[in-house]
């Protein structure tokens, strides 16, 4: 290595020692200026990593409704407030229209109907309140992929003779005849009673919430003991394939208009979800946070800008005497400049590494307490620091520059 190189390198290393120098002796004004680049490396990490764990968890939960399955409901998806005052005046979806389908569909292999109400369900002094009641068709949890762990489920015998039985999900089971057999217990479910002939296998959860609170009656029974004139059922649809999905879908809206007397020109009066139209809503809804997002990261990135240069000016002006000193011995105009312009880029990414930290520590709290798979891509870090480290550098020029313009004999005579 030639002599200037390494009296380069003697300058520069003296340089980021004295940068660090000046941080480490004004700590509070240096955490201030990071509030900024702190908050937001914090937002574009953490946003961008719990996004990501989001659309894995959608789309995980999206194929578990199965590629080839649609529901038809009372709403169907609801994305502003006019759609719900209209959907409101849609007729309730019953078990006529259940018969019409599954009698008249050509393109599906099956075709499940459920209804739903919340009531208690008690063993002896054992309560758990509030469970999930649902009246379903047989082939509902086939279709759900709700597994029997103990007993048997529901039948197609059950449903012809509304007989009084029900399968417990796995909380239930667990809350009200916890260490004993459940099967053959007569339990109350509101008002009522009613057999237990299985209990499933545990579903998890979804957003922190459990799916296994539920109680499994016949759909049949649900209609004779449970309805009331509020119920809609809605209805889970497997088409042959995914390929015939679409015309699926077509032959059911068909039917269901057909039946309700919808005019042909007027829209239909219950809702159709299927997977890609739940995938779609949901990057919408993702696209417009990450869109808030980067508009946060950039204002925050801005004041944080804003506040470094006009620290790292003030720093010039309490410091001119230094300046003067440096220059007096010979440090040249890039010296002064590097050294400022250092400091401004260590405060920046020391700012983005404490952001980092934090956006870290949020989404391994979000992945602890929920079942979202949050992940933290590289190319989220990395564009985070980058993006830290520039904003440094930018708004430290204009203070470098100024303090590298300093006539040395001037900035020597400025007091302490």
């Amino acid at each position: 290595m030639s002599r200037k190189g390494i009296v380069t390198g003697v300058a520069l290393g003296e340089t980021m020692v004295l940068a660090l120098d000046t941080l480490r002796a004004h700590k509070l004004r240096s955490f201030l200026t990071l509030l900024g680049i702190i908050l937001a490396v914090t937002t574009l990490v953490a946003v961008m990593s719990i996004v990501n764990g989001l659309n894995f968890y959608i789309a995980d939960k999206i194929a578990n409704l199965g590629a080839d399955c649609f529901v038809v409901n009372r709403f169907g998806i609801i994305t502003n407030a006019q759609e719900w005052v209209r959907a409101q005046k849609r007729p309730r979806l019953t078990a006529d229209d259940f018969e019409l389908l599954a009698g008249h569909m050509r393109l599906a292999d099956h075709v499940a109907a459920i209804e739903a109400t919340t009531q208690d369900a008690r063993y002896g002094n054992e309560l758990f309140e509030d469970a999930q009641l649902w009246g379903a068709t047989p082939n509902y949890t086939e279709m759900r992929d709700i597994s029997i762990a103990t007993g048997r489920g529901l039948t197609e015998a059950d449903d012809l003779h509304r007989e009084e039985v029900c399968v417990l999900g796995a909380d239930v089971a667990n809350k009200i005849l916890p260490g004993m057999d459940p099967i053959g217990k007569m339990i109350r479910i509101g008002s009522k009673t009613c057999t237990v002939v299985g209990v499933a296998d545990p579903l998890g959860t979804v957003f922190g919430v459990s799916r296994d609170t539920f109680v499994l009656i016949p759909f049949q029974t649900y209609e004779k003991e449970w309805k009331t004139p509020t119920d809609s059922a809605s209805f889970f649809v497997q088409a042959r394939s995914e390929d015939m999905m679409e015309a699926a879908e077509d032959e059911s809206r068909m039917i269901l208009r057909a039946a309700h007397h919808v005019p042909y020109r007027d829209p239909d009066d219950f809702g159709i979800i299927a997977p890609d139209s739940i995938m779609g809503l949901w990057k919408q809804l993702t696209g417009n946070i990450f869109a808030i997002a980067v508009w946060l990261t950039t204002v925050f990135l801005l004041i944080g800008g804003i506040v470094i240069m006009n620290i790292m000016l003030a720093s010039v002006t309490e410091r001119t005497r230094e300046i003067g000193i440096r220059k007096a011995l010979g440090a040249r105009r890039r010296h002064i400049v590097l050294q400022f312009l250092l400091e401004s880029a260590t405060l920046s990414v020391a700012g983005g590494l404490l952001g980092l930290a934090l956006a870290l520590t949020i989404t391994l709290l979000v992945r602890t307490f929920t079942s979202v798979p949050i992940s933290t891509t590289v190319g989220s870090v990395v564009t985070a620091l980058v993006l830290s480290s520039s904003v440094g550098l930018f708004f430290g020029i204009y203070p470098a520059v100024r303090a590298s313009r300093l006539d040395p004999i001037v900035a020597l005579r400025a007091e302490n």
